[in-house]
């Protein structure tokens, strides 16, 4: 099992939108029963609200569920029990490498959403919380998504046994 925690700054927009996105196209590929996809937020404000409504309402017009979604906030376990956390910007990787001091250095790995995104040029996915241009935000998360699928399955290849 391979497990991916999506982390920006309140889990009501970026965060649960990746979720969402991400978990739609494990199901798609019929792997949501080998990666684990959850979200959290670095602040506490939105804790225990659903995602925000213009999340809702993109999700919605692309069919994709957020089904069952509730803000929470990073955790310290959330060190042991993700493989991938994936910051949506320069502050939320900050901040989570604030929270897990000297564990960056183990198995978990903390990058930023967009560097799976190269070739965009831009470090961080905008909020739209502030912008409110949660097209631009789906865009970016549905492509980056597809990128980490991509190399979620690659590392679910190395881990099967061989002649399985």
């Amino acid at each position: 099992m391979i497990s991916v925690l999506f982390v920006c700054l309140g889990n009501i927009c970026r965060s649960p939108m990746a979720e969402a996105v991400f978990r739609h196209q494990l199901k798609s590929q019929g792997l949501e029963d080998v990666i684990k996809v959850d979200s959290a937020g670095t602040g506490d404000w939105h804790l225990g609200k659903v995602p925000h409504e213009g999340t809702r309402g993109l999700l919605d017009r692309h069919g994709i569920s957020y089904e069952g979604m509730r803000a929470r906030q990073v955790r310290l376990d959330d060190y042991s029990d993700y493989d991938y956390i994936v910051c949506m910007d320069t502050n939320n990787e900050r901040d989570v490498r604030q929270m897990l001091g000297s564990r960056c250095d183990g198995h978990v790995k903390v990058f930023k959403f967009m560097d799976l995104l190269p070739e965009r040029k831009t470090a961080d996915v905008p909020d739209p919380y502030y912008t409110g241009n949660f097209e631009e935000v789906y865009e970016l998360v549905s492509e980056g998504c597809a990128k980490l699928l991509e190399r979620t399955v690659e590392q679910l290849k190395q881990l099967k046994p061989a002649g399985r």
